[in-house]
């Protein structure tokens, strides 16, 4: 997914390893953000090049909630001025509905950008403050590895 997105790829965070998530009985995820640019691409455009990844891939998924070899969630988006993209679309959710309430998320987020917002209710949220109102042991259940993702 690194080299897919490239070479709009600005950041990348550590790889965290996570408990699963989701109720479905299996082993750990591994987790980690990227922050990409690219002004001609907008929401649907991320979606798409996600989608896409996924299928070089091979992604396989059985159930919901269930092992998958790879995911790739487009998470939020600005347009070139700056501005965060809100999206209800029924393909596409911005900013992604449920990233506040995910340390898997928020933690390697902030590692690359510290400065981080994400709106949340209508309201931009500074994502440290968002990651404070987690509980904490969700918190600290996200653990960073020896793993390193590359260009």
């Amino acid at each position: 997914a690194v080299d897919g997105l490239s070479p709009a790829v600005r950041a990348v965070s550590g790889v965290y390893e996570t408990e699963a998530w989701g109720g479905v009985e299996q082993g750990p995820f591994l987790n980690a953000v990227l922050i990409v640019d690219d002004p001609a691409a907008d929401g649907d455009a991320w979606l798409r090049r996600a989608h896409e990844l996924e299928q070089a891939a091979e992604r396989v998924r059985a159930q919901r909630w269930g092992p998958r070899t790879l995911d790739v969630d487009v998470i939020s988006c600005h347009d070139p001025q700056g501005t965060e993209v809100l999206s209800d679309d029924d393909r596409l959710t911005l900013p992604h509905p449920r990233a506040h309430l995910r340390a898997f998320v928020l933690v390697p987020w902030l590692s690359i950008e510290p400065e981080a917002r994400l709106t949340v209710a209508g309201r931009p949220r500074a994502v440290t403050d968002l990651l404070d109102e987690l509980e904490p042991a969700e918190r600290a259940g996200v653990a960073l590895t020896d793993l390193v993702l590359t260009l």
